[in-house]
């Protein structure tokens, strides 16, 4: 196990170096706005999947301020593609930003929801994230970062499937994780707080 927890720490230097050289969080401030770190890096449970999430305020919301500060993302010359989608008028209330990233031939996925202050998920994927911090077991976090590497690298698993399983209903083992997915409904909003 500690190869697997010498992996993710490792993984997790690296997506703050990434967040660093990207200046994620000063293109954000530049226009007004929040940038706070979400997901499995916030919680120290990032393994392999290079993904970086940040859940992004501002008040009052300008469409402007986010393609603004996307603007200046993406003229790293180290940022190979990007895409969003308005979903200002649905429950979300937010505009989703996603960027990849070249980190020395390492792709970095970086996710960026913008959303509107007082809307449905306003601070609820940060209270997730204290959440997890606050009741997960040493031996809950191993069993996570073990099910995390054991995914294969094509299979698409959201992070709070595994702390759901893991730390509500104490699954153990992948066959059992797959097992546990099957039962689960799909293509949805996890809501769900330990």
């Amino acid at each position: 196990m500690t190869d697997i927890v010498a992996l993710a720490e490792a993984n997790q230097r690296k997506a703050r170096e990434v967040i660093a050289k990207l200046r994620v969080v000063e293109a954000w401030e530049a226009v007004g706005a929040e940038a706070h770190l979400v997901g499995s890096l916030r919680t120290g449970l990032l393994m392999k999947h290079r993904d970086i999430d940040f859940h992004i305020y501002s008040s009052p919301f300008r469409l402007s301020d986010s393609f603004a500060a996307m603007a200046a993302l993406v003229a790293d010359p180290a940022v190979k593609r990007f895409e969003g989608a308005n979903l200002l008028h649905t429950p979300e209330a937010c505009v989703e930003w996603h960027l990849w990233y070249d980190d020395g031939g390492e792709e970095w996925q970086v996710d960026m929801i913008h959303l509107v202050k007082g809307s449905r998920y306003d601070g609820y994927f940060e209270r997730v994230a204290e959440r997890i911090e606050a009741v997960i077991t040493p031996w809950q976090r191993e069993t996570v970062l073990r099910l995390k590497y054991e995914t294969p690298d094509d299979e698409k698993i959201m992070g709070i499937e595994y702390y759901l399983a893991v730390i509500r209903d104490g699954i153990a083992d992948y066959p059992a994780f797959v097992q546990w997915r099957k039962q689960q409904p799909a293509d949805r909003i996890i809501e769900w707080i330990p």
